[in-house]
């Protein structure tokens, strides 16, 4: 893997020694190693498991001068000083292995600045303007837990999502780009390549491809306060990462977790752009939706184990966030608000 200033000026490797940093940022053998390897468990063993043996990376907040950690009950952005409005905000970060801070300000150890958004209706901004006592549902002793999702782009620029099984407790039958949580021993980088291998069976290899941070996105599940008292909370950091392979060498190599994939297809930015426009609450510009095919290819797991075609209707990928709770098939807003950042990457 060649990680340099040119390719990856959001570095990633935040907590390495200096000695260690200069050498991640020149593309150096040994961190390249170290931070491509990740932690892939013992063989055989499901990232379930493995996921509930390990501690979670932790969040926190660099408040008035004060480091403390991230509240379940109240809304990161609206900590960060997020007002109202469409965003996005910026957040000052820093992280150390397993520890991601954050600040509306510049601190010593800060190394990025990058954006952060939450959905226009974030049940936890919701909250923040309801009396006290409308949160006694809510759990009182959790964090926050930091999450890392990878946009994979292929060399024919097209970008991979996946279909959440039906079975998952959050956001099922969404697409979404492979992800999940980040352990408290793991690199941002480490824990998305360890992710898309649980998910969708691929290694990449070392020296063909680059990496950006992209930004950062507050999650709740259930995704409105119409749905019920939010039960998850997440800060998802995205990061994009650029092969070298074309979409087809990549999708040949592609082996589905069934215990958490249904699905998977890929983007181009024409269809990207149409996507990342339906933010919830507005409609797609009529001049977008004309360009559209009426559907795309993708590929879909059957109950054997095997993989099937699917023609899958653009208007699936359209549709907004319901008011009522029913999670019918669509792609996430985080997964929007990513796919505009990654297109604001290629300068669309």
């Amino acid at each position: 893997m060649s990680i340099t200033r040119r390719d990856c000026p959001q570095k990633l490797c935040l907590n390495f020694p200096a000695c260690l940093e200069n050498l991640a940022c020149t593309g150096g053998p040994e961190v390249a190693r170290l931070m491509a390897l990740g932690h892939q468990g013992a063989p055989g063993q499901a990232s379930g498991d493995r996921s509930r043996a390990m501690a979670a990376a932790r969040l926190l907040l660099r408040l008035a001068g004060r480091l403390e950690s991230a509240n379940f009950m109240q809304s990161v952005c609206g900590l960060l000083g997020a007002e109202q409005g469409p965003g996005p905000w910026h957040a000052h970060c820093s992280l150390e292995r397993g520890r991601l801070v954050l600040s509306s300000h510049s601190f010593p150890g800060a190394s990025e600045r990058l954006p952060i958004q939450r959905p226009p209706f974030c049940p936890f901004a919701a909250l923040d303007q309801q009396p006290g006592g409308s949160r006694t549902e809510l759990p009182t002793n959790r964090g926050v837990d930091v999450a890392v999702a990878v946009i994979l782009q292929s060399s024919d620029q097209t970008v991979l999502l996946t279909r959440r099984t039906c079975t998952l407790p959050i956001s099922p039958n969404i697409w979404v780009p492979p992800g999940g949580h980040m352990e408290l021993d793991e690199e941002i980088l480490e824990c998305g390549l360890r992710e898309l291998q649980e998910e969708c069976g691929l290694q990449l290899p070392q020296d063909q491809f680059s990496c950006v941070l992209l930004g950062l996105w507050e999650s709740a599940y259930p995704p409105r306060l119409s749905w019920g008292f939010p039960k998850y909370h997440h800060l998802v950091l995205y990061i994009l990462v650029i092969s070298q392979e074309s979409q087809q060498q990549l999708q040949a190599r592609i082996q589905i977790n069934p215990n958490e994939v249904s699905a998977l297809m890929w983007l181009g930015p024409d269809v990207a752009s149409a996507v990342a426009a339906t933010e919830d609450g507005t409609e797609t510009p009529r001049r977008l939706l004309q360009d559209l095919p009426p559907s795309l290819p993708a590929t879909e797991l059957r109950d054997d184990g095997g993989t099937q075609p699917l023609l899958l209707p653009v208007s699936t990928l359209l549709r907004t966030t319901p008011t009522t709770a029913e999670d019918k098939e669509r792609v996430s807003t985080g997964t929007k608000f990513a796919l505009r950042l990654w297109l604001q990457h290629l300068g669309r």
